[in-house]
């Protein structure tokens, strides 16, 4: 009878734990657990000719910076957490604009269906095409986008700029292109984003990337060694002063050509680092203008050709004529003067004299800083002399290094040169020190004689420290642990 038991309660046991098995909801299960969190959705566009993998190494560290940029969210947000989605799909790449910026919005109505707080990537042509589609609010896209970021975009019209031999832009395109055309060339030579840009930047935010090579002519991204944008600074593909407008949020990022963040690690982590900074609110250094002027070269008569080794971006500190009469019939006559002052902030740069009277009966006789030794005394001591009965005159100009103000640090300068003939061009350009606060610019040029000219405008920028609220702008959602 005992063993009859045991075996009863045995079996008693073994059902009991095979409904629980076979059961489980009859347990009591845990709660569901949510999270709040902010999704940012990125869409990646590629540019003409190119496909999706261009934004591969992008996309990639974008998610594995997020995970450093996430930790110090969550501890300044409690509670809230954030989630990358990312959209990268191929389009028609040789299209005009207005095609290619509704094939971008099908798409992600199709494939990224109830996303909101869109940022739109967008390279080259992708770039302008984003702009073209949020500022047309095609298809109620603009509702859904919260910035568009664009990375070397052909934003103004490029049938502005010298190609080379002078040869008219768009059959250089659709030679390029070697019938590929569908109308992307219209699109880049005859369209100009600015104003797209300026609705964008108004409403939503527009961060732009920009690159270039140092100086026109410059060999670093001429690969089949003919220079596409010989009188500009180029990116092998755009040029520099192309890749932007009014209202943007500049970001120059180095002497990079048109498509190395697809292929260039420490191109891609320098994107992805500001982008993220950008979206969420922390600081990043934008680019502003802050000098700039026309330069203009001519060569003379004589055989041969003529250079140039010019300064620029320096402000005047004072400038005025000295003017002596010598009313001796008999002897010549000197004079000493001190022109300029001291300042207390600026330190001297250089000083241009010019001689306005007749140079053998009058002249020049020293011209040095009164005091040498001191940066900031741009006092200038002249002496001169004239002839019995005649007048000597001097131009003067006093310029000062005009620096940036404390901690502020240049960014970029650009120069383009606007009208002249061939043969006649900016060589070289580059900063003339190494101290990030001194914007002074030396350009080499040059031009064949005889008579062969040209006309450029140049400018430098600095940085400034900028902040969005795009993050503040994302709503946030409620999901389930397990979404």
């Amino acid at each position: 009878m005992f063993i009859r038991a045991i075996r009863r309660v045995s079996l008693l046991v073994v059902i009991c734990l095979c409904i629980l098995v076979a059961f489980p909801g009859s347990t009591q299960s845990a709660p569901p657990v949510s999270i709040k969190v902010k999704e940012l959705n990125f869409v990646f566009l590629h540019g003409m000719g190119s496909d999706c993998c261009t934004f591969q190494l992008l996309s990639d560290l974008l998610e594995e910076q997020l995970l450093t940029f996430n930790f110090l969210y969550e501890q300044a947000n409690p509670g809230t957490t954030l989630r990358i989605n990312t959209m990268a799909r191929c389009y028609p790449g040789y299209e005009d604009v207005d095609t290619w910026a509704h094939n971008i919005v099908d798409s992600i109505d199709e494939h990224f269906q109830g996303k909101d707080n869109l940022i739109l990537v967008g390279h080259s042509m992708g770039g302008k095409a984003a702009l073209y589609a949020v500022s047309q609010n095609i298809n109620g896209i603009a509702d859904k986008v919260v910035a568009v970021i664009t990375i070397n975009s052909p934003i103004k019209k490029l049938e502005r700029y010298y190609t080379p031999g002078g040869s008219p832009v768009l059959e250089y395109c659709q030679t390029f292109l070697m019938g590929a055309d569908e109308g992307v060339c219209e699109s880049l030579l005859f369209m100009d984003s600015s104003e797209g840009g300026e609705w964008v930047s108004t409403r939503k935010y527009w961060l732009a990337f920009i690159s270039a090579e140092k100086a026109p002519l410059s060999p670093q991204f001429d690969s089949t060694g003919v220079d596409v944008w010989p009188r500009d600074m180029d990116d092998g593909v755009v040029p520099l002063t192309a890749q932007y407008s009014d209202g943007a949020d500049v970001v120059y990022y180095g002497e990079h050509g048109h498509s190395d963040f697809a292929e260039q690690d420490e191109v891609a982590s320098l994107l992805a680092d500001r982008i993220l900074r950008y979206i969420l609110g922390e600081s990043i250094e934008c680019a502003v203008l802050a000098r700039g002027g026309d330069l203009e070269q001519r060569a003379d008569w004589l055989l041969g050709t003529d250079k140039w080794d010019d300064v620029f971006g320096e402000t005047i500190a004072s400038i005025g004529t000295l003017r002596h009469t010598n009313d001796s019939w008999t002897e010549w006559r000197e004079w000493e003067d001190v022109v300029g002052e001291r300042s207390q902030e600026y330190k001297r740069s250089r000083t241009q004299v010019t001689q306005m009277s007749f140079p053998l009966l009058t002249g020049i006789m020293e011209l040095r800083w009164l005091n040498p030794e001191d940066p900031f005394d741009c006092r200038l001591y002249v002496k001169t002399r004239a002839a019995p009965r005649n007048t000597v005159r001097v131009n003067w100009a006093i310029y000062n290094r005009g620096l940036l103000p404390q901690r502020v640090g240049r960014s970029h300068y650009e120069v383009e040169i606007t009208g002249g003939t061939p043969l006649a061009t900016v060589i070289d350009a580059f900063w003339l020190t190494d101290d990030p606060r001194d914007i002074r610019l030396r350009l080499w040029a040059e031009a064949q004689s005889p008579f062969r000219w040209f006309k450029a405008e140049w400018r430098a920028y600095y940085t400034e420290s900028r902040r969005t609220q795009i993050i503040n702008r994302i709503t946030e959602k409620t999901l389930w642990q397990n979404d």
